[in-house]
């Protein structure tokens, strides 16, 4: 009898163990839009008008596990080159630089590996990701053990001291789920091993370059957004073309063909759901939050307190955009445009 008790003390311990879920496989993640909030609203407040939010969400969508260990320095690259684009907007350089260090999404409670390329922009130099508090600091995403390749910032030698750790959070890594710019609106360039000056050169160094591809960048960035939510809202190809054509005999035509597209995704958004078909790279809006093909299938990363993902359509050019807005800005920006019917078109 003792020794059965004992047996299934065991198991009963086992099953818990096993219900609870071993801390090494939790995934750990976060509203990824938060990460760029702040350096959109400086780039609208900047000038940069529609060009700001296609780099925003391209940025943001780095945070994910699937993505590869440089894309979001890259994408902090494109957003310091908009900025250079806009007389060197200090505060579009600043939240690019917060950017560069936010933790990545981790699916098993690993580390995550550093990018071991420099960075295009000097501004960026000696900059990377912190991690989040609940991975483990010993092990990497692949079961790399530290001092392994990719375990180590890119131009360091040896281990960080403490793991985790960042130059804008230097005592260690961060709350899970935590937002860098919520933290600090400083991103310690001072805590940069062998370099005073690294983040503060925005001038000569780079600097022509660096506005010579920022158009380039951007409108790479902005049509990638916009075919994506096309495709994700399957409207026809040939509705971009009309758009195009139409805008081509003034500003006005254009901008009413963009708001009509737009609506018509909004309206198609609101039949999806997160189980609805759909190809990698797809972006759309599900259940009032923007979301993204990854594997497949939708993963929803959500909006900003009091905001909801609606396509909204651009003002300078044909074509459309997704962004985290109020339903009342989104309805206004279909009015502004000519579009009768609301966010839909059918109100």
């Amino acid at each position: 009898m003792v020794q059965f008790t004992s047996a299934l003390l065991v198991a009963l311990t086992a099953l818990a163990m096993h219900a609870q879920g071993a801390p090494l496989h939790k995934r750990i993640a976060q509203v990824i839009a938060d990460s760029t909030a702040k350096w959109e609203n400086a780039c609208l407040a900047a000038g940069g008008a529609e060009k700001c939010n296609p780099v925003s969400v391209t940025a943001f969508t780095t945070l994910l596990a699937a993505a590869g260990p440089c894309e979001q320095q890259d994408s902090a690259d494109a957003m310091v080159d908009l900025a250079k684009t806009l007389n060197n907007d200090a505060d579009m350089i600043k939240f690019a630089q917060i950017f560069a260090q936010q933790p990545r999404n981790t699916p098993n409670s690993q580390a995550v590996p550093y990018c071991q390329k420099a960075p295009k922009n000097a501004e960026l130099n000696g900059l990377f990701q912190c991690q989040f508090q609940g991975a483990n600091q010993q092990t990497f995403v692949g079961g790399l053990a530290v001092g392994a390749e990719g375990t180590i910032p890119f131009g360091h030698d040896a281990p960080l001291s403490p793991l985790g750790s960042c130059p804008a959070n230097p005592d260690g890594p961060i709350a899970d789920g935590a937002q860098l710019s919520d933290i600090t609106q400083d991103p310690g360039l001072q805590n940069i091993s062998g370099s005073s000056s690294s983040g503060s050169s925005s001038g000569s160094s780079g600097s022509d370059a660096g506005n010579n591809a920022a158009s380039a960048t951007t409108a790479a960035a902005a049509t990638s957004t916009a075919a994506a939510a096309t495709s994700a809202a399957a409207a026809p190809p040939a509705s971009t073309s009309a758009a195009a054509s139409s805008g081509s005999s003034s500003s006005g035509s254009f901008q009413l063909q963009n708001a009509k597209d737009a609506q018509a995704l909004n309206a198609k958004f609101a039949t999806l759901t997160a189980d609805s078909s759909c190809s990698d790279g797809d972006n759309a809006c599900i259940d009032g939050g923007f979301a993204m093909c990854v594997g497949g299938k939708f993963v929803s990363m959500g909006c900003g307190g009091g905001t909801q993902c609606f396509a909204l359509p651009l003002v300078n050019k044909p074509g459309t955009s997704i962004a985290c807005t109020t339903a009342d800005d989104a309805s206004a920006r279909m009015a502004a445009a000519g579009a009768t019917g609301g966010i839909t078109g059918s109100d």
